[in-house]
């Protein structure tokens, strides 16, 4: 057996049963109306439904979601953002609610990464948006991710998100048959 069919066999067997992929991620915003208007009329995402409010008068919240049982979940939102993961956008109001977003380098930090077919565009139309562009886009020329530009963005209230662009694949890609997940090549109107 070959090493490549190897390691199919072997992922195949351990790990999360009937695990598909990513179906949505949550983001809590501070003004539910604000994330919308950056969600839609920035980064194109078609809004779907809303929910809430919803408050418990037991322990609920803390025993299902890990927050004050007195927390208040004013409403979420799903939005389908192009051919990736769709968002489940809450706006909560909670006793000792922390309001600042944290770091990439705090414990729990992260980012949003959106790709698009072409980096420079996306980054003039989020400047003449008013967005925060946190820097010039980034190229790699060498390892694995030769071939990938990038940018991190923050949305109004502080939440980062990064801009990538691979056109021409990446450098990985010459040493492997296997991909990464890539928006590109997935679409809902196939």
């Amino acid at each position: 057996m070959n090493q490549e069919v190897k390691r199919k066999v072997v992922s195949a067997e351990r790990g999360l049963p009937g695990l598909r992929g990513t179906d949505h991620v949550g983001i809590t915003v501070p003004d539910i109306e604000q994330a919308t208007d950056f969600f839609v009329n920035v980064l194109g995402c078609e809004q779907f439904y809303d929910l809430g409010p919803f408050q418990a008068t037991d322990d609920w919240m803390t025993k299902h979601l890990n927050v004050h049982p007195r927390t208040v979940m004013k409403k979420l939102r799903f939005f389908r953002c192009k051919n990736g993961s769709n968002y489940e956008v809450f706006e909560y109001e909670a006793p000792e609610q922390k309001t600042s977003p944290p770091l990439n380098s705090d414990v729990g930090g992260h980012h949003l990464a959106l790709y698009v077919d072409n980096i420079e565009e996306a980054v003039d139309f989020l400047k003449s948006n008013k967005i925060k562009v946190l820097g010039e886009p980034t190229v790699r020329s060498e390892g694995p991710s030769a071939g990938q530009s990038w940018v991190y963005f923050l949305a109004p209230w502080g939440l980062q998100f990064e801009l990538v662009s691979f056109p021409g694949g990446k450098g990985y890609e010459k040493d492997t048959s296997s991909r990464l997940w890539h928006p590109a090549n997935r679409s809902f109107d196939q």
